[in-house]
């Protein structure tokens, strides 16, 4: 089909573009896209699903891992990396990859780094309590670089609690990549005269969460800055309420 060029009048607008997510081949000390067996927690994501290329079987080159290492907060928080804000995701994600590995293989030893657990929605702390009890070991600290090994992976890390730098070696480094802006929200805002917050988030109203500058037009879901799903669900709603209430309201 060619491209059509169309013109049709709405009496309102909910704009969601969506989210992407952070490029790690930006942190080279990672060695994403580079060193052999460093993930993305979207790429573990499909690798660890019963619908994905193993049918669920969590396998590196043919062979199961045994030694895993996460690490949160790549791309978030960070001032190199332009994004001060945390992505709110990749804590919960990380607890929840960990689970699936202690779950599913027998024997395995699974570190987590990070720089603060923000555990804050319903049962999360508890979640990641559970998490810890079964064994999987939080690290606080964000390593310094990771290199290959005969063997496997070498993470170097300073342990923030202990002041030690550890150095530990795995079979597979998964990344916790924080969101950014969908590509083409600048250019969206720009027709549709909307304004931005300072991390490139279409900018909502703080009272009304879904409500832009511009009357009749609302925004949802990871549009307007990070959110998981029961958030994403719960500002898709709202958008569609106030939606259907200026449409109402204008046609009185």
């Amino acid at each position: 089909m060619e491209d059509e060029i169309m013109t049709m009048a709405f009496d309102s607008i909910v704009v969601a573009p969506g989210f992407d997510v952070y490029d790690p081949t930006e942190k080279e000390e990672f060695g994403y896209g580079r060193l052999p067996g460093v993930l993305t927690g979207m790429e573990f994501e499909r690798l660890s699903s019963v619908t994905g290329p193993t049918g669920g079987e969590i396998l590196l080159n043919g062979q199961r891992p045994k030694r895993f290492y996460f690490v949160q907060c790549v791309g978030s928080r960070d001032r190199q990396s332009g994004a001060r804000y945390c992505s709110r995701v990749c804590c919960m994600y990380t607890a929840k990859h960990a689970s699936i590995i202690k779950d599913r293989i027998e024997g395995t030893e699974v570190y987590i780094s990070y720089i603060d657990v923000r555990a804050y929605g319903k049962n999360y702390e508890e979640f990641y309590k559970t998490t810890q009890e079964n064994g999987v070991f939080y690290i606080r600290g964000i390593p310094g670089e990771i290199t290959k090994t005969d063997t496997g992976l070498l993470v170097r890390v300073e342990d923030m609690l202990s002041g030690e730098v550890r150095e530990i070696e795995v079979d597979m480094v998964i990344l916790a990549t924080g969101v950014r802006p969908r590509k083409g929200t600048v250019e969206l805002c720009e027709v549709m005269s909307l304004e931005r917050d300072e991390y490139g988030f279409i900018k909502a109203n703080t009272l009304a969460p879904s409500a832009t500058n511009r009357e009749g037009i609302f925004v949802c879901g990871m549009a307007s800055g990070p959110k998981d799903v029961p958030d994403t669900v719960a500002s898709g709603g709202e958008a569609a309420s106030r939606c259907m209430e200026y449409i109402e309201g204008s046609s009185r």
